[in-house]
Formats: structure tokens, C-alpha cells, sequence
């Protein structure tokens, strides 16, 4: 008998819907309920959105926070080489079995449902973070926001969203606003937002949202600056 491989899983968990984007919440939150809701049980969450930067963003955040001796999980997409790039464990790369275990896990309880490859993967990855101990969870939108399989957690420590332009506009919209609509869908009520340099119609946006959810902005060149200085850069509020 051939070995199981995490790529042969994550091959058929491909085949479990036609479309390789369909953005929806009602599945993967079907998936995580039969689960037991990990997203619920997770370590405070720092979710960013955004067109631009957002790799890089994390990968900031993520160096920042483990130099302060930090235990980090972080969820990027898409991978380089190897899918367990995407998911990183108190600060390392998900081993082989582990993968396996956990999509097959999810694999069963989705019991050949209907669902996207993307949205099943993220149910893994909450699966892991709920399971492993760590200070903090780094979470990167897959496409856009508003209906993106990471936003199943309600109740973020922090939202980012980083720079907006054109992209993906057969699922977001034709327009910079209506993209930034999908995009700021990550707000959620009173919780702090830290908001990139954006083109005008972004910012009127994401800050109609803000206001209307009771989210406190923090944006660049308003609330905080940074700026590169030497080797290094400078960082102050307001």
C-alpha cells in the first residue's frame, strides 16, 4: 500500500468542489461547528486584509513578535514551494504527519460535503492554532474579506488593512470603493483597526465602516507615522 502523503490529501480535498473560488461563509462554517467551533479557542488574533503588503506585513509582525520572545501561529497563502508554508506552529512550519492528521480529521467530519480547498485548509489551520499553545495568531485573507473563509473569527484583537488597488474584480468588484468594501469586511465592532496608505475612495470606505462598527482607526499619517531612518525606521503616534 502506498504511504499517505499530505499531498495526496490535499488532491482529493481539491476535488471537493467544482470551483476553485467561490466566496461564501455557510460551509466552512458548517465544517468548523462539526469540528467543535476551534476558531472560538484561538490565542488573540491580528487579521490583515488588503491588496498589497499583506505577506510582507505578516512576515513583519511576525519577526517583530517572536524577537520579543513571543510564541507565534501565522496562516499565509499562497505557499512557494511546499503547502505547510502556510501554516506555522508556535513559530514553526507544520510537520508532515501533523498535516496529514489534521486534514484527514477535517476531511471526515466535512464527510465529501461540498466545499472549497481553501475553505477546508483554513478549517485545518484554526484546527492547529486551537490545539498548539502561543501568545498570538497571525491570519491572512485568502481574497478579500467580507466573505473569506478566515473571517469565521468574530472577535480579532486587531484588524489590518493594507494598501487597496484593482485585483480579483470578477468576486470584489470593478471599482477601488467596492473592493475596499469586501476588504474592510474584516472590521468588526469595537475592535482597534490599523489602517495603510490608501487611495482616497478606500480610506472614505473603510472609514464609513469604522464609524459605523464602533472600530477605532488607526491610520497612516493621522493616528502614526513610520518612516525609514538610517538602517532603521521611526515609529510615532499622531
Amino acid at each position: 500500500m502506498t504511504a499517505e502523503t499530505s499531498d495526496r490529501v490535499l488532491e482529493r480535498l481539491g476535488r471537493l468542489h467544482p470551483k476553485l473560488i467561490d466566496l461564501s461563509l455557510g460551509r466552512i462554517e458548517r465544517l468548523l461547528a462539526a469540528l467543535g467551533n476551534p476558531q472560538e479557542k484561538l490565542p488573540p488574533v491580528i487579521h490583515v486584509a488588503g491588496t498589497n503588503g499583506k505577506g510582507s506585513t505578516i512576515a513583519t509582525l511576525r519577526a517583530c513578535l517572536e524577537a520579543g520572545g513571543y510564541r507565534v501561529h501565522a496562516y499565509i497563502s499562497p505557499h512557494l514551494v511546499r503547502f505547510h508554508e502556510r501554516i506555522r506552529l508556535a513559530g514553526q512550519m507544520i510537520e508532515e504527519e501533523a498535516l496529514i492528521a489534521l486534514l484527514e480529521e477535517c476531511e471526515r467530519a466535512n464527510g465529501g460535503t461540498s466545499i472549497t480547498y481553501f475553505e477546508i485548509t483554513t478549517a485545518a489551520a484554526l484546527l492547529a492554532f486551537a490545539r498548539t499553545p502561543a501568545d498570538v495568531v497571525l491570519l491572512e485573507t485568502g481574497l478579500g474579506g467580507r466573505l473569506d473563509a478566515t473571517n469565521v473569527v468574530r472577535c480579532p484583537a486587531v484588524t489590518a488593512i493594507t494598501p487597496i488597488s484593482l485585483d480579483h474584480q470578477a468576486f470584489l468588484g470593478d471599482t477601488i470603493a467596492q473592493i475596499a468594501g469586501e476588504k474592510a469586511g474584516i472590521l468588526k465592532p469595537g475592535t482597534p483597526a490599523v489602517v495603510a496608505s490608501q487611495p482616497e475612495a478606500a480610506q472614505v470606505v473603510i472609514e464609513a465602516r469604522a464609524i459605523e462598527l464602533g472600530a477605532p482607526l488607526s491610520r497612516w499619517q493621522h493616528e502614526w507615522r513610520c518612516e525609514a531612518v538610517g538602517d532603521g525606521m521611526r515609529f510615532s503616534l499622531g
